[in-house]
């Protein structure tokens, strides 16, 4: 038996193990779905738009754990899955709805998904926004999700490499990921003095020459 105190990927696993899959997606929700939901939300402006992907993240992340084998950690996962929901979101423009099959989804996973939601929505909503948090989300999404997921969420290159992938089409060999994971590296750095140029230029930060 897991409790909530236990190390989350462990349980998840254990759950899964024991073919408890709402007792999995259940705790896989209440440890990771907060930062997943914050993740969503700074990619989705729109309050209502980042709940609708929020769901369907949840469905599809639900769907994704039968019968799968992970290579990688639940939380890399689950970034993953994320990724790919909010770009089918904007594809798709919320036609997604005729195309799916209603999922067993219990009270129980969607009473705690809702909470998840609400707590994290309150959160955000009262944290106070730094001038340089406002510069970062003035870039593409694209970069906008590097940033994020390196720096405040701490994924490593390799991870990125699968949750970054376009349609799921990761390189699997450990050649195609060094290189990928390379490239990503260096885009990562153009962002970073990007970003301090943009902060220079706003004030933010002291010009070499103002030294």
């Amino acid at each position: 038996m897991t409790t909530e105190t236990e190390d989350p990927e462990r349980a998840i696993s254990d759950r899964l193990a024991a073919g408890d899959l709402d007792g999995a997606i259940t705790r896989a929700i209440r440890t990771l779905g907060p930062e997943l939901y914050g993740f969503l939300r700074a990619i989705h402006r729109d309050p209502d738009e980042a709940d609708e992907v929020f769901s369907r993240f949840i469905e599809a992340w639900w769907r994704s754990l039968v019968g799968r084998e992970l290579h990688c950690s639940h939380r890399t996962w689950a970034y993953a899955v994320a990724r790919r929901t909010s770009l089918d979101h904007r594809r798709v423009e919320r036609r997604h709805a005729a195309r799916f099959a209603p999922w067993p989804e219990t009270d129980k996973i969607a009473e705690v998904a809702v909470a998840v939601r609400t707590q994290t929505a309150l959160h955000l909503q009262t944290a106070k926004k730094s001038r340089f948090a406002e510069l970062r989300a003035s870039l593409p999404e694209e970069d906008q999700a590097l940033l994020m997921l390196r720096v405040d969420r701490g994924l490593p290159w390799n991870d990125l490499v699968l949750v970054l992938a376009e349609d799921g089409d990761a390189p699997d060999s450990p050649e195609a990921i060094r290189k990928e994971s390379a490239r990503l590296r260096k885009r990562f750095q153009v962002l970073k003095e990007k970003l301090q140029a943009m902060a220079k230029e706003a004030g933010l930060v002291p010009d070499d020459g103002d030294k």
